[in-house]
């Protein structure tokens, strides 16, 4: 993971007179799994979309791959795979529809079946969109992402609201997706997510990176400052619990 393939320096994103990216720099190496973390309004959907050719940025210099966001936006749009909300898909056409549209949207040639395979869906082949249950929503979202075999995925929240199994899950797919050479960039507020996943984090707040660096090191510094929790942590969680009793398997709701 030594080669940078997303340079972001001294981005700025203001609306009128508020700042919502504010002179943000950060890489992101080619083959990790890379997290914008932060609450609500830290900027993190902003940069994702800036970085995704989707919103103009105001200032600094942004590359993808060596393209630059501002020169290059279609070369971008060739290598990278953004997922979209529950909102961007027809309600109403089938799964094998919505790919072969997409696919067409690419100018490639698939086998729809093959990539139902990917996120484990091939049994809901023929079903409408609005008929799935949410996790199965959000693995098709990530399937839609993978029909140009992107060099580059950009996931946002596509855990929120699942339940422990269908998490899991998503997180098996996300490293399956790493392993087959592909970088992903991920957004999240389950700090326990970015924990398992993230190779690095970026930590946003009012629009800054107010910090960056590997999960577990960015754990030892709170340490070495003297923190301490006020319960002692277990070697297991209320989920380790819950996915022992009930097991890892999805059950998604028909």
């Amino acid at each position: 993971m030594s080669n940078t393939i997303i340079s972001v320096r001294n981005l700025v994103k203001k609306y009128g007179a508020f700042i919502a990216v504010n002179d943000i720099s950060f890489d992101v190496k080619e083959g990790e799994i890379f997290g914008l973390l932060g609450p609500n309004g830290a900027g993190k959907t902003t940069t994702l979309e800036i970085l995704e050719t989707l919103k103009e940025k105001t200032s600094g210099v942004v590359s993808i791959k060596g393209f630059s966001v501002d020169k290059d936006p279609s070369e971008i749009k060739k290598i990278i795979g953004v997922q979209l909300q529950s909102s961007g898909y027809y309600p109403n056409i089938n799964l094998l529809e919505i790919l072969d549209l997409f696919a067409g949207l690419y100018n490639k040639k698939i086998d729809p079946y093959t990539v139902l395979d990917k996120v484990n869906l091939r049994d809901k082949a023929k079903s409408k969109f609005k008929e799935m249950s949410g996790g199965q929503k959000q693995r098709f979202s990530i399937a839609t992402t993978l029909i140009n075999t992107p060099q580059i995925i950009f996931l946002d929240e596509p855990t929120t609201g699942l339940d422990p199994q269908a998490r899991r899950n998503l997180w098996d797919l996300i490293r399956e997706i790493r392993s087959n050479g592909s970088t992903v960039i991920i957004t999240t507020h389950y700090m326990d997510e970015a924990e398992q996943l993230c190779d690095r984090v970026g930590v946003m707040d009012a629009g800054r990176i107010i910090a960056i660096d590997t999960p577990d090191q960015l754990i030892d510094n709170l340490i070495a400052k003297g923190f301490k929790r006020d319960k002692q942590v277990k070697e297991a969680n209320l989920e380790d619990v819950f996915l022992d009793l009930t097991g890892k398997d999805i059950r998604d709701e028909e």
